[in-house]
């Protein structure tokens, strides 16, 4: 059996508790209820087998635990901005890139179809998303009094920077769950929101399953999948979503679902839920590993205390979401970052030009020099606008903590990160794409992988249409005409 541990704590006055088990890769939910007929893993199961004959133990009430420090339960501090702990994560994630990368592994295609030198299963970043697990990464923005890192937004955009020129995949399956995070810090505070925040701390991870394919405009906010109520308590979960980012690797899933005749709800039920399946089928020409394909769900029972309002319908302010656009530019900056670094080493690599160059070493071509220097500015100014839009989250994020959402901060940040998202596209595109202008020919053999900048920038900025933003902004501009209140706002 597990070790049932019990973190409580506060937050604003109010007491958190929930039982962790730490012992186990295994997660239990926020807290009890009347639903018995739930798999293992469930939120709502009471008992597990003991291993001795069989005869079932009880689980620690959340209500009635004693509290343990964060300490005594075992889990390792978050750790700081750039400390060693840190960047030997980051500089880990890296490595693990790379040698994926080196051994014909890290992308497709995949061992059915490849030729050598890809004769290997494309490996996806597991160990990269353990490690953040075992650093309990996801609890960075937790208040520090709690037990989380208590870091920045701004800090935290810092970080997603680093991890974007280490391995982008890797960030881009952590972007729900931060998004999720906020949504439990954000104000009106309510013990259905609190019940979750221990399973952060813990180290554990949620994914999402939001959006489906069809005909329905993007950013409808109107879904098929549904939550049908169950006589006996609780629901049960149907559909089918694509764009599941991240959920591969999660420990919960973030489904949003119709309720009939009562309109939308948020249900966070484990990933390995009876009912659920990832049937990984992203096949998408950058982001490969990100688990981005699709979730099916068949009925999938979930308890009452596992559903949350939908998209802060507790709220009177809605909150925008600005916050997971800002995000995909940050992995952006950071390709770009990696992109200069791999221009530059492949000029100092070359030992050979052209007859009519203009230096007889590559590493000495003012022209090629300039292209290096390009590229390693447009990524200057991809990490600059970033973050001078990290810090307008910041502030509506602490407006949204303290007092509750403030509208105009809101506005605010989503203008800044349309701005980010509308000025580098073309210039990072256009930057990953000279690479090859200092490569030669055998800059583009598939085995360097020197394409993958491009395709990973491509499908992060076709996430939202940048035509329609600068649209946007141009309205804004021109007739005061405020931001639409859609999801990629």
């Amino acid at each position: 059996m597990t070790r049932a541990d019990t973190t409580s704590i506060q937050y604003n006055g109010e007491s958190l508790s929930s039982a962790l088990s730490f012992d186990s890769p295994d997660a239990t939910g926020p807290h009890t209820a009347d639903v018995r007929d739930l798999d293992h893993h469930s939120p709502v199961d009471e008992t597990t087998t003991s291993g001795r004959d069989n005869e079932p133990e009880t689980r620690t009430s959340p209500d009635r635990s004693p509290a343990r420090p964060d300490h005594e339960a075992g889990l390792v501090p978050v750790p700081r901005p750039g400390s060693p702990e840190l960047l030997a994560f980051v500089a880990e994630v890296a490595a693990d890139a790379a040698r994926r990368r080196d051994a014909g592994g890290a992308e497709p295609p995949f061992a059915a179809v490849a030729e050598p030198p890809f004769a290997a299963v494309a490996e996806p970043p597991f160990a990269a998303v353990a490690a953040a697990k075992r650093l309990r990464l996801g609890a960075v923005r937790v208040p520090a009094d709690l037990g989380g890192g208590g870091w920045t937004a701004s800090e935290l955009f810092e970080l997603l920077i680093d991890l974007g020129e280490a391995d982008p995949d890797v960030p881009h399956i952590l972007r729900i769950h931060f998004g999720f995070v906020e949504e439990l810090f954000r104000l009106p505070r309510t013990e259905a929101k609190s019940a979750w925040i221990p399973h952060v701390l813990a180290g554990k991870l949620f994914g999402g399953a939001l959006t489906e394919l069809g005909d329905r405009a993007a950013g409808s906010w109107q879904y098929d999948s549904t939550l049908v109520p169950r006589p006996e308590g609780g629901y049960t979960l149907n559909g089918r979503k694509f764009y599941s980012t991240g959920t591969l690797y999660c420990d919960y899933v973030r489904v949003s679902a119709e309720v009939p005749e009562r309109g939308l709800l948020t249900a966070v039920v484990p990933t390995d839920r009876a009912g659920i399946e990832h049937l990984d089928d992203w096949d998408g020409i950058g982001q490969r590993h990100t688990g981005s394909g699709t979730t099916v769900l068949t009925d999938v029972l979930v308890g009452e205390h596992e559903t949350l309002p939908w998209r802060g319908a507790d709220s009177k302010v809605p909150p925008r979401q600005s916050f997971p656009q800002l995000y995909l530019h940050a992995i952006a900056a950071g390709i770009l970052r990696a992109a200069a670094a791999d221009a530059a080493a492949l000029v100092r690599g070359r030992r050979r030009t052209f007859v009519f160059a203009t230096a007889e070493q590559p590493r000495e071509d003012p022209q090629l020099l300039e292209v290096i220097g390009t590229i390693s500015a447009t990524a200057f100014a991809a990490e600059a606008t970033v973050r001078i839009a990290a810090q307008a989250q910041d502030r509506a994020f602490d407006a949204a903590r303290a007092t509750g959402i403030d509208a105009a901060l809101e506005h605010h940040a989503s203008v800044l990160a349309a701005q980010v998202k509308v000025a580098l596209e073309e210039p990072a595109l256009r930057a990953a794409a000279r690479i090859f202008e200092v490569g030669g020919a055998s800059a583009t053999r598939a085995s360097a992988h020197h394409d993958r900048h491009w395709r990973n920038l491509r499908t992060l900025f076709s996430h939202n249409p940048t035509v329609y933003k600068a649209r946007a902004l141009g309205d804004l501009l021109v007739n005061d005409t405020q931001l639409p209140e859609a999801g990629h706002f």
